[in-house]
């Protein structure tokens, strides 16, 4: 059964709060770091898809990073995007302290396997913080092949893999291949349970902002071999992970709609994101309050 990897098993992908006039609230970012923390996450990303990075300067960005390091006691994971750019971002990303860095596949640009293999060499030659790989093919027009990060894995670039890519296939022949201390974390909230089965140490999750502990204790359940309970509780957490994102809001605008339902540091997304639909702030209450019921408790 897998054991938590080096960043621990549930890591939240940390939306960025920003105040009524859409300025980085870096207290705000300070009061929800801390709320996650104490509600079931081992560790937080920052400033990446889920934090609105295409939207954020890199002086923004250093803030952030700097401002939460500095105030928890989990792992951070700093989100860093062209070569020279990434190269750049994750040197500021140690000096504030960074645990990690997350490096997504080059994007737009559509390069060859042999240019992303290159991108993450070279970002990897310029720091010693461990680099997690970040594959997520609908967002970069690039997929990630299991042979490129078989050979990073094996030369010892990438520490581990965000693993959005949707092929659970794919990812248990990579796991196959990979060195045994590469660690796989799924990048879906909704394919945690399968991607386990095959080998994943935990998810950087999305859901995390409301449901971190149930998603723990689904891992834990697992883990434990209590395959019957982590069942249950997916399928509890269906709902949550069907609210993360729609084509009428993308994530973050589901997020940062729940927060805000809860009372926590959020404001409405930057854009291009676009306004909260109507009706979503109704149907975050309702996704909480089903998840948070008695008859919630008591199934699981």
């Amino acid at each position: 059964m897998p054991v938590p990897g080096r960043f621990g098993a549930v890591i939240c992908a940390m939306a960025t709060p920003f105040d009524d006039d859409g300025r980085l609230d870096i207290a705000g970012a300070v009061k929800l770091a801390r709320w996650l923390v104490d509600n079931g996450n081992d560790g937080l990303v920052l400033a990446g898809t889920t934090g609105e990075a295409p939207a954020l300067s890199d002086q923004e960005k250093r803030a952030l990073w700097k401002a939460v390091r500095d105030v928890v006691g989990v792992p951070v994971i700093a989100n860093t995007a062209s070569t020279a750019h990434s190269v750049e971002l994750t040197k500021m990303a140690a000096d504030v302290g960074a645990n990690g860095a997350l490096v997504v596949t080059p994007y737009y640009n559509r390069p060859s396997q042999a240019g992303i293999e290159a991108h993450f060499r070279a970002v990897a030659r310029a720091t010693e913080l461990p680099v997690i790989a970040y594959d997520i093919p609908k967002r970069t027009g690039r997929e990630l092949r299991a042979s490129t990060l078989a050979r990073l894995a094996a030369d010892g670039v990438i520490a581990g893999l965000k693993d959005a890519s949707g092929s659970t296939g794919a990812t248990a022949a990579l796991i196959k291949q990979a060195p045994q201390n590469f660690e796989v974390y799924s990048g879906e909230d909704a394919l945690t349970l399968p991607l386990l089965a095959v080998g994943a140490v935990g998810i950087i999750s999305v859901a995390s902002h409301w449901a971190g502990p149930q998603i723990s204790e689904m891992i834990a359940a697992y883990s434990k071999g209590d395959t019957d309970a982590a069942m249950a509780l997916n399928a509890r957490l269906v709902e949550s992970w069907d609210f993360e994102s729609s084509d009428d809001a993308p994530n973050p605008v589901p997020t940062k709609a729940m927060l805000r339902a809860l009372g926590l540091p959020a404001g409405e997304c930057r854009l291009p994101m676009g306004p909260t639909p109507p009706g979503l702030a109704e149907r975050a209450r309702e996704v909480w309050g089903k998840l948070n019921s008695q008859a919630f408790r008591q199934a699981v």
